[in-house]
């Protein structure tokens, strides 16, 4: 098997958790991160380029002769980077970790995921959805909705565009701010309006090829800032692997209403999806239901997968390009993993950077996988709302949540904020 020069495009927890698993590949000959960070910048040299910019990308892949392109976030997914690289013959040979921007929809219009899931019988929450066309509907379905009710911006709003609304008032309120405001940009012009679910959420990944897929560990993340899953919704404060109440019997639920009929219903449709597909779900009474899709890996979920993951990852994406992933046996790590995001003060609104990150070079069992940083001279200094993803491995979720609260009191930096109760329902 020839090794490839590897392109990874994002700059988060999540792209220095994968490039953490690609380089670990004998299959791995060189890998370039686009933009990176400072912690990715220890495995592999980072270009700084936008991920929109697919000129930019083209003349990198040329000059580095790249043959594995592995989009680490949702943007140039969404953007159709699958299609652009397919359409053009100096790129085409490339293999690409992701769907086409058809594909791609199920991450980037919620409106567009909720038809496809009612076309093919999926279980999710009942729905309409509405916009300045019919807002005065909107408002009138609100009225009579029982509570609470869940409003969420159709298109991309970096995990934020969701709103949990206990009063009519409330819901009110968020309906115009996303359509009438534009709260989210474009992304809140439409808005799909949700009956609330309770239950409890967890993330499971599969790698599909568009035909055959394979199933990643399981992870829960916890996406409040706050303790006890209270306050402002983030990006991800932490996350745990395995999830307990996600046994043999759940999952096969989990595969036979949900994981295939999207698969099936994706092929029905002539839609090329060869990549990763992130199913948020929600135990509802051990039934499960769909609350999104996303079209690529989840953060900071990737940050435990990567550590329970044992098959070589850039194996699977060949193995994916190759349309076999029926033949794949995915290994699991025996230990739990977890991970506890140290964020800036201020986070998910407001917050300064440019801080330094002290205590990085301090011996620790546990993994630190940088998601808001960069160099600055010698010194690594905050870049962003999440900072540093820290990850340890322990023999249940307890021993490992507790390597990662051992590590956390060696690392400092201005204004410092973590949850102290990531896995707190286990």
């Amino acid at each position: 098997m020839k090794a490839h020069n590897i392109l990874l495009l994002g700059s988060g927890g999540r792209e220095h958790a994968l490039a953490w698993k690609l380089t670990q590949s004998p299959l791995c000959k060189a890998l370039y991160i686009a933009p990176g960070n400072a912690g990715t910048a220890q495995l592999g040299t980072n270009i700084a380029v936008a991920l929109s910019d697919f000129e930019a990308l083209k003349k990198i892949c040329i000059e580095k002769e790249i043959t594995l392109l592995f989009p680490g976030s949702e943007e140039a997914l969404v953007l159709g980077v699958w299609d652009y690289f397919k359409q053009d013959p100096a790129l085409a040979h490339i293999i690409v970790a992701g769907p086409s921007k058809a594909g791609a929809q199920l991450e980037g219009s919620k409106a567009f995921s909720k038809k496809f899931m009612q076309r093919h019988q999926i279980p999710t929450a009942a729905y309409a959805e509405f916009s300045e066309h019919n807002y005065e509907e909107g408002l009138q379905y609100l009225a009579q909705h029982a509570l609470p009710i869940v409003l969420k911006a159709d298109g991309l709003a970096a995990g934020k565009g969701v709103v949990i609304a206990f009063s009519h008032e409330e819901a009110f309120l968020a309906f115009e701010q996303m359509i009438k405001e534009a709260q989210f940009g474009a992304a809140s012009k439409t808005v799909v309006v949700e009956a609330f679910l309770t239950g409890i959420e967890l993330s499971v990944f599969a790698l599909s090829d568009g035909t055959h897929y394979v199933l990643l560990p399981e992870a829960k993340d916890y996406k409040r800032i706050g303790e006890g899953d209270k306050g402002l919704n983030t990006g991800g404060m932490g996350a745990i692997s395995p999830v307990p109440f996600a046994d043999a019997a759940f999952m096969q639920k989990v595969k036979d209403l949900i994981v295939e009929p999207t698969i099936k219903g994706l092929s029905a449709e002539g839609i090329t999806y060869q990549g990763f597909i992130f199913f948020g779900l929600i135990n509802v009474g051990g039934e499960p239901f769909v609350i999104e899709y996303n079209c690529r890996m989840g953060d900071p979920e990737t940050e435990v997968v990567m550590l329970r993951l044992e098959n070589d990852l850039v194996a699977l994406l060949e193995a994916m390009q190759a349309q076999q992933l029926d033949q794949v046996h995915v290994q699991c790590h025996p230990k739990a993993a977890c991970t506890v995001m140290l964020v800036s003060g201020g986070y998910p609104e407001a917050f300064e950077k440019g801080f330094e990150i002290k205590g990085l070079q301090a011996p620790t069992q546990s993994l630190l996988f940088h998601a808001g940083t960069k160099m600055a001279e010698d010194k690594v200094l905050t870049n962003g709302g999440r900072v540093i993803a820290v990850s340890s491995y322990g023999t249940t979720l307890k021993e490992a949540l507790q390597g990662s609260y051992d590590t956390i009191t060696q690392l400092d930096f201005q204004h410092m904020n973590y949850r102290k109760d990531i896995g707190w329902e286990f």
